[in-house]
């Protein structure tokens, strides 16, 4: 998923009122953060395969350390440990942040194909829901909708710039994902990972300047 990662996200905001939506972004998509990195690095692998499924082009060949079930979880703990170990937060941020980095595994495993390890050189699994774009946008987007009106009805604008900030985020997500439904594949595996470490920290520098001009509804309290 992409768009569904970043619903979860804003709609842990009604949780988490005080924690920045940036935080909140890079724990939904922080194994997607992860992978372009090791990517690089050569640590895991990734074939540029038209044809791989009807949504996507990419063939995850491999990638134990950023996409397990079992490295998620740790990924998860240690993310929370260390945000909490800064912000003193409670018990309820610790869980929702590890919840939200585990949940990628989830959302991967409905529309992947076989290719989700449970841990690193184990089983891999899949629902292939992206072999249907039609299913993948009647469901990803339903859910994106959801996030985005639970974040508005838990959040209030304090000024312009709220207000706008957060439609613009809104709009930038929308037209990457469609933007990702009909443009052909990426030219390399180098430009794609490159793409992908660029588009995440616009995303995070802006989710986080959109949600400092925003207040928690005392009612979300």
């Amino acid at each position: 998923m992409f768009i569904g990662h970043f619903a979860l996200s804003f709609a842990a905001k009604r949780a988490t009122p005080r924690v920045s939506l940036a935080v909140l972004f890079t724990a939904a998509a922080f194994a997607d953060v992860l992978w372009p990195v090791l990517v690089a690095l050569g640590f895991e692998q990734v074939r540029i395969d038209p044809g791989n499924t009807a949504f996507t082009p990419l063939d995850f060949v491999s990638y134990p350390y950023s996409h397990s079930l079992l490295m998620l979880i740790i990924w998860g703990a240690a993310f929370a440990v260390v945000y909490r170990a800064i912000t003193t937060e409670n018990g309820r941020t610790f869980a929702v942040l590890t919840a939200l980095v585990v949940s990628h595994w989830v959302l991967d495993f409905i529309t992947h194909r076989p290719d989700m390890p449970l841990y690193p050189g184990g089983p891999k699994l899949g629902l292939s829901l992206w072999n249907s774009i039609v299913g993948t946008v009647a469901i990803e987007v339903p859910l994106f909708a959801l996030g985005v009106w639970i974040y508005s009805s838990a959040t209030r604008p304090r000024d312009k710039t709220g207000r706008w900030a957060f439609v613009g985020l809104i709009g930038l997500l929308v037209v990457s994902y469609i933007a990702n439904i009909f443009s052909g594949p990426p030219p390399s595996v180098q430009a794609l990972y490159l793409t992908a470490l660029v588009g995440t920290a616009v995303l995070l520098l802006w989710s986080g300047w959109a949600d400092r001009h925003r207040a928690a509804r005392s009612a979300s309290l």
